[in-house]
């Protein structure tokens, strides 16, 4: 026999039996003619052939890699990359369930709802001036028993002064969504 066993190769690379076997089976071994295993020619096709932060799981997590490049740079790259994968799926959830909403359309919508409200107002005197005119000279005249006219147009003025004055006071509020 040329080279090593299985057995062989796998202490002294550091595997399993089963991953020595896997390796054999993908090509990343190189054999001699009757079967056993070239130890410093498979280490270097291993090397070439294996992932950097595979190689470096099989060294004990710590060890250095042999091979062209900084490993550790690769590998704060790929921590970096997969922090970001992660961040990123879970903003995703909570977009999907709602607990995050797109800052744009939300100040959009809070506008609209600002304008609209805001004309809500300035129409409401025009629409109760003619009843809280009735009804204020109703009251009045049930309470003393003369006659009192209230112009509804006078009311209306005084309606839309006083909501003017408070939607002017509202207007300084500002959403701030950041």
């Amino acid at each position: 026999m040329k080279g090593m066993s299985e057995r062989d190769y796998a202490s002294h690379a550091g595997l399993s039996r089963g991953g020595v076997q896997k390796a054999r089976k993908t090509g990343r071994l190189v054999l001699h003619d009757d079967g056993s295993i070239d130890a410093a020619a498979s280490d270097a096709r291993r090397a070439g052939m294996t992932d950097p932060d595979q190689q470096r799981r099989s060294l004990g997590g710590d060890g250095a890699v042999s091979g062209p490049g900084d490993s550790t740079s690769y590998l704060k790259a790929r921590t970096a990359l997969t922090v970001y994968q992660a961040q990123e799926r879970q903003l995703a959830i909570q977009k999907k369930k709602g607990v995050l909403v797109d800052r744009a359309r939300a100040e959009t919508l809070v506008f609209r709802l600002a304008r609209e409200a805001r004309d809500h107002w300035v129409t409401w005197p025009g629409r109760v001036a003619a009843t809280m005119a009735a009804e204020i000279m109703a009251e009045v005249e049930r309470e003393t028993g003369a006659s009192v006219t209230i112009g509804t147009a006078v009311l209306q003025r005084v309606l839309e002064a006083h909501v003017r004055q408070q939607l002017d006071a509202l207007a300084d509020l500002r959403v701030s969504l950041g």
